[in-house]
């Protein structure tokens, strides 16, 4: 297992969404585990979501979103990591969380999301997916 507090945690709410307690209950998480948590707030644009991912060098971005933008907002943010020189899942892990139909969660991880997490997931097994994911990123190889 890495050593959490090594890693890096960016949470994000894309879009207008302005519920956040889901987002702040897994940052919390996140950080009562060890890891260490940025919480970008709500509203983020793709831009400012993929500019805070590089300025901070995170390992993992968690993106929660309740709005139903997110076969648009999710494809936008992967896109444009790419772009950036960002490798989806190998520089960053990317989960997803929220009011995500299944279909749709299918699709996201299609698109390389690598997992989706809906309401009522267990805490425990969302630290426990990053953890074993995260070890096997190229920088922690």
């Amino acid at each position: 297992m890495v050593e959490r507090s090594k890693v890096r945690v960016l949470i994000a709410k894309p879009g207008l969404d302005g519920h956040d307690r889901g987002a702040k209950v897994i940052a919390r998480a996140f950080r009562d585990a060890g890891f260490e948590v940025i919480y970008t707030g709500i509203r983020q644009t793709p831009e400012q979501i993929v500019e805070s991912v590089i300025q901070e060098d995170v390992d993992v971005l968690g993106l929660s979103i309740l709005s139903g933008a997110h076969m648009v907002l999710i494809p936008k943010i992967l896109k444009l990591l790419e772009e950036n020189g960002v490798k989806v899942n190998e520089d960053v892990l990317v989960i997803a969380g929220g009011i995500i139909p299944p279909d749709d969660a299918q699709e996201l991880e299609k698109m390389g999301v690598a997992k989706v997490f809906g309401p009522g997931s267990p805490i425990g097994d969302i630290i426990n997916f990053v953890d074993e994911k995260v070890a096997k990123l190229k920088k922690f190889a």
